[in-house]
């Protein structure tokens, strides 16, 4: 279909307004209000102990949950995407279930389940190890909220890819991480920097499961 050119501009100038409403204007307003007091007055609030600290925590957190999705999304893509069995439907249900849940609910969830009550209270009980209201509580959260990201950038990239050099590999007599190695990994390497990029982005937004690690359920406590 040829679209005239006043059509053309048309759906670029909404394209661009509605961009530019929705995405430029909020985040220039948002970096005014930020630089309005001075860059000296920026700095020093960046700078304070406990923006280091939260930025710090912000970091190992980050370092934790990329390499874990990494570790577990690209075997389980393989797996989706090389094979057909039962339950395949459901266990892609349960990969997207983050993106329907809400955070606050994935908080309350963590709370019910790792709390001094809860159904693996025992952790903590018996054994001493805090879950709740500590780091590995926020690591959990992170690693829920963001465990579809790296699957579902790499999983398309291996249906497009075929199976063709990897079947041609192991005709060659390639074992299977020499193929994985040097055919696999290279070939999803954009899908795999897309998903990381976009786990980076989710674990340093989302505070809201962290945040509701509070006492607000029976059998849980501070710290």
């Amino acid at each position: 279909m040829t679209l005239s050119p006043a059509v053309r501009y048309l759906l670029r100038f909404i394209a661009i307004a509605y961009i530019g409403i929705l995405v430029i204007v909020p985040v220039g307003l948002i970096l005014w209000r930020t630089l309005e007091p001075g860059i000296g007055d920026f700095v020093g609030s960046i700078t304070t102990p406990a923006a280091i600290s939260a930025l710090q925590l912000s970091l190992l957190v980050v370092a934790i949950v990329v390499p874990l999705n990494v570790l577990f999304g690209v075997p389980t893509a393989l797996v989706l995407a090389r094979n057909k069995f039962r339950g395949k439907s459901a266990l892609q249900a349960i990969i997207d279930l983050p993106f329907a849940v809400s955070p606050v609910v994935v908080g309350v969830a963590l709370i019910l389940l790792w709390g001094s009550a809860g159904l693996f209270g025992f952790v903590e009980n018996d054994f001493g190890l805090k879950i709740i209201f500590s780091f590995p509580g926020i690591v959990l959260a992170s690693i829920f909220v963001t465990v579809p990201f790296v699957i579902r950038e790499v999983e398309p990239v291996l249906h497009e890819l075929g199976t063709d050099q990897e079947e041609a590999s192991a005709t060659l007599g390639a074992q299977w991480w020499q193929t994985f190695w040097r055919i696999t990994l290279p070939s999803i390497r954009w899908g795999l920097t897309y998903g990381i990029v976009l786990t980076i982005a989710r674990t340093l937004g989302s505070s809201a499961p962290s945040s509701w690690c509070r006492p607000i359920c029976p059998g849980s406590r501070r710290p």
